[in-house]
């Protein structure tokens, strides 16, 4: 009987244990500042405890299919278009991946986005335009039968104090899937940073999403920071995924207190997996389409693992005139969010677009190496309706080409019959053009207007000159990247020969990016 009523006695302080903790969470969201038109119908959905990631769970990560681009006869297909890109989602996301001992699915590989993770030493405009325009050209060192171009774009950097005040919603995913120790602990710590350098004039929302949306924080100056990290800090999660109601909200709240001539912006930070209401990329992409209009740029920041949902991120990030990123460690927050804050959160030009054309003379046939969804038709290139990319301050931007040169026979370009009615230049039209390898035109607008600007750059044999460590460096990513995607135009796939073009051309490599790129090599090597 005794030992009956001692259990009695402890199941009773058991559930008045239980009873203390959902007292406490029930006070816990009362900090929460719901808006108005927002009804939280789960409030303890924001409260749960966070959870270890389970390596056992099912992957469920999402990528879009890339399909590798292929060689264009410059007879048949004279011109290149593509928009530009200044994500660096996929590097981070692979360097998780190896380091995790995991085998990387080919779509997760964007070959143009890991080139672009890297810095090159790209000198600064210096006219009237915001950008300045490199080229370069020399052997491919996976095919001693082509030829390898490389343009690269470097943005002019804008002094931190001059950047104009900015109006900022932190849009955050406080669901259930975001439990896990890298993705809401990790973000709160990584927002952190970027709070830690706002100024007075610079405000702060934050919105939350699970199973209903909400505002956490209403707009607040930058200079009451603890007041900003403190409701960072109050979040937790739990609760189903409504990222659509979310980012209307968020949207809203941007609108409601735009700056004019400032910097409005929503940075959704979350795993991407939507699961109530708008939910589909192609419901998302409608919805951030139909947000543009206001003029409220956003950024997408990914997180997690397991559940991933890298296409979902970069639907909204494209369509959002935005940037998309993974931060898969403090180091990478500290690098998106602080070293290159600038970059990341202002814009110096929208709707970038890149046109090359290849002399024929020159140039038989050019594959455009990544960039595989961030293709434009051409007579999109002089069409200022059509949406394409943003370049932030000091953003550098690497394009690559593989050239088959006028001559070179190569089992990658099948034979077509001769055309009856294409015009054919005449031998002095050619001897016109004869040292031009290739043209580069450049559209961009500024970020306030809806006209576009025209620069071009114009490569000739003549200018070339003994190629440079970066050209090296970033052909041993591209290099790479195609061996991971197992791509069919490599000839030379020795792994040891990648390692050693990108361990004799780190060049300056202050933060250690280049050396570590080799180490992953190294490690994910040794361990297929």
């Amino acid at each position: 009987m005794k030992t009956k009523t001692i259990k009695k006695i402890g199941f009773i302080l058991l559930g008045l244990f239980f009873l203390g903790i959902s007292s406490c969470n029930q006070y816990a969201t009362r900090k929460y500042t719901v808006h108005e038109s927002i009804v939280l119908e789960d409030r303890e959905s924001f409260t749960q405890d966070f959870e270890i990631p389970n390596e056992d769970d099912e992957n469920d990560e999402a990528y879009k299919e890339i399909i590798e681009n292929a060689f264009k006869r410059v007879s048949l297909a004279p011109l290149s278009t593509f928009s530009i890109d200044v994500d660096k989602a996929s590097y981070s996301n692979i360097r998780r991946m190896i380091n995790n001992g995991q085998e990387i699915p080919e779509d997760a590989v964007k070959i143009e986005e890991m080139i672009n993770y890297f810095k090159y030493e790209y000198k600064q405009p210096l006219d009237q335009h915001p950008f300045a325009i490199h080229t370069e050209s020399g052997s491919t060192p996976w095919n001693e039968e082509t030829q390898l171009v490389k343009i690269g774009i470097k943005g002019k950097e804008i002094p931190a104090e001059s950047f104009p005040a900015s109006n900022l919603v932190f849009l955050i995913d406080v669901s259930g899937s975001m439990n896990d120790i890298n993705k809401l602990p990790l973000l709160k710590k990584a927002f952190k940073l970027l709070v830690s350098q706002l100024r007075a004039k610079d405000k702060v929302s934050v919105v939350v999403y699970a199973g209903a949306a909400g505002v956490v924080l209403k707009p607040t100056s930058g200079k009451n920071k603890e007041k900003i990290m403190e409701s960072l800090d109050n979040l937790q999660a739990g609760g189903s995924t409504a990222g659509g109601e979310g980012i209307k909200l968020a949207y809203k709240i941007a609108e409601e207190h735009y700056i004019k001539n400032g910097n409005n912006r929503v940075i959704l930070a979350t795993d991407g997996d939507f699961n109530v209401g708008v939910s589909s990329d192609t419901g998302m992409k409608k919805l951030i389409e139909e947000k543009r209009a206001s003029g409220v740029f956003l950024t997408c920041l990914g997180f997690g693992m397991g559940n991933y949902k890298d296409s979902k991120l970069e639907t909204l990030a494209d369509t959002g005139n935005g940037n998309h990123a993974y931060i898969d460690t403090m180091q990478e927050a500290q690098r998106v969010l602080g070293t290159e804050f600038g970059g990341t959160l202002y814009t110096i030009a929208k709707d970038v677009k890149i046109q090359v054309e290849f002399n024929p003379v020159k140039v038989k046939a050019y594959r455009l190496i990544g960039y595989e969804n961030r293709l434009l038709n051409d007579e999109d290139f002089i069409d200022d309706t059509k949406d394409a990319g943003e370049l932030g301050s000091g953003h550098t931007v690497t394009a690559l080409y593989e050239v088959i040169p006028t001559g070179v026979q190569s089992k990658y370009l099948k034979e077509v019959s001769d055309l009856k009615y294409s015009e054919k230049n005449d031998e002095t039209e050619k001897a016109k053009y004869g040292d031009e390898l290739f043209t580069v035109k450049f559209r961009y607008k500024k970020p306030k207007e809806d006209r576009s600007i025209e620069m071009m750059h114009i490569h000739k044999t003549a200018d070339e000159k003994q190629i440079s460590t970066d050209f090296q460096f970033a052909a041993s990513v591209a290099w790479y990247g195609m061996k991971l995607r197992n791509s069919k135009y490599i000839q030379n796939e020795n792994i040891e020969d990648i390692i050693t073009l990108a361990k004799d051309n780190k060049g300056n490599d202050e933060q250690g990016y280049r050396a570590e790129f080799i180490r992953l090599m190294n490690s994910y090597d040794k361990a297929e």
